[in-house]
């Protein structure tokens, strides 16, 4: 039986999408699939080339960029022909734009997983009427679309982006071995105090993940918890803001970011907290990340997050932007007996519906029909 030659191309945003590709690619049977990556100037390509059979950089802009994406088109339409794929799988409403316009008259399949609609981000109302237009457009000119949650399905569907039986919902998952063999930074490295409670997010510094709500929360707890320390761990372009932020605040002493780092769970895994703030959220590959390294949450109800977080349960939720309930939620983990409770509930879990063991068999299922 010949493989599956399977040819993924992925938008130029590095985060959560950068991470679920990479850890599909480490775990899919490479007897079975032939994996060849398109990918932009802003991955690791020594990484990626140990886990494709091939990898091709090609520049992408990030918005757009009418000129950069006609040239990315053209780029990637080469390739597709040249390579002769069986599949072409888009990753990130980005990608998907510019490989159903590349794929056009070329006889393979098409999937387009869109990691969260761009819909559904906070943004004007006429924004949102062209991505629901252009997804319901595009969406003839692909044969499956990848929801990575119910809620993105549910949104899909509310939108009528395209008929129920295109969609197939197949939830993210986490290396969950990696994750128990990452050895965890040190306090004493890191120069946060050992005694220190420490509440985290791992995220881009973007309007999405609310970092500035993070900022006026880490004030509110900083009074109430003398020895709270902070830590982002990502970067992006709100990082100028949020530096000043906490400056006004004076949490400078209290305070680390990490800017982009190779391994988050080494991070994680010296929180007392993790947060994840988020305005708009298609999955939140960190909250499984999280209850890996057992640390329990904080996040916001919104989109696909309470299909993971069942509050009070596995987690705790907050309103979006409500900076003062968000202290409330983090005072509840100084309970020693409920955090137990809520760490030992992550780990059934996670282990239970978020193993990439689970995404790679949905996925290959999927390109075998």
């Amino acid at each position: 039986m010949s493989k599956i030659r399977v040819l993924h191309v992925v938008e130029p945003a590095i985060g959560g999408v950068e991470r679920y590709v990479e850890t599909l690619l480490k775990y899919t049977d490479h007897d079975k699939v032939e994996n060849i990556l398109i990918c932009s100037q802003n991955y690791d390509y020594k990484k990626m080339k140990q886990l494709a059979n091939r990898v091709i950089v090609i520049k992408m802009a990030h918005q757009i960029d009418g000129k950069a994406d006609f040239k990315s088109i053209k780029a990637i339409r080469h390739y597709i022909k040249q390579i002769k794929p069986d599949i072409v799988y888009a990753h990130s409403s980005k990608a998907g734009a510019l490989v159903r316009i590349a794929d056009l008259g070329i006889n393979n399949r098409v999937i387009y997983n869109p990691h969260g609609w761009a819909f559904n981000m906070q943004q004007s109302s006429k924004k949102k009427e062209m991505y629901k237009w252009v997804e319901r457009i595009s969406a003839h000119f692909c044969d499956k679309i990848v929801c990575i949650s119910d809620a993105e399905k549910e949104s899909a569907l509310r939108e009528k982006i395209c008929k129920p039986d295109k969609l197939q919902v197949i939830y993210n998952g986490v290396d969950l071995e990696k994750i128990k063999n990452t050895k965890p930074k040190t306090r004493k490295e890191l120069g946060i105090p050992e005694d220190a409670f420490v509440v985290g997010q791992v995220g881009r510094l973007s309007e999405q993940k609310a970092p500035d709500i993070f900022v006026k929360a880490a004030k509110l707890i900083k009074d109430k918890i003398p020895n709270a320390y902070f830590i982002l761990v990502g970067d992006g372009e709100l990082r100028g803001q949020v530096e000043k932020m906490i400056h006004e605040n004076g949490l400078d002493n209290s305070f680390l970011i990490t800017g982009w780092v190779d391994s988050p769970a080494a991070y994680m895994k010296i929180m007392d907290v993790g947060t994840l703030l988020s305005r708009w959220e298609g999955f939140g590959l960190v909250l499984p990340e999280y209850m890996a390294c057992g640390v329990p949450i904080v996040a916001t109800d919104v989109d696909a997050i309470p299909n993971i977080i069942k509050n009070k349960e596995n987690g705790v939720l907050v309103e979006k932007d409500d900076y003062r309930q968000i202290l409330v939620k983090v005072l509840l983990y100084i309970n020693s007996s409920f955090t137990t409770r809520i760490i030992e509930s992550e780990k059934k879990t996670v282990a239970k519906s978020y193993s990439i063991n689970r995404v790679v068999k949905e996925t290959t299922d999927l390109y075998s029909n």
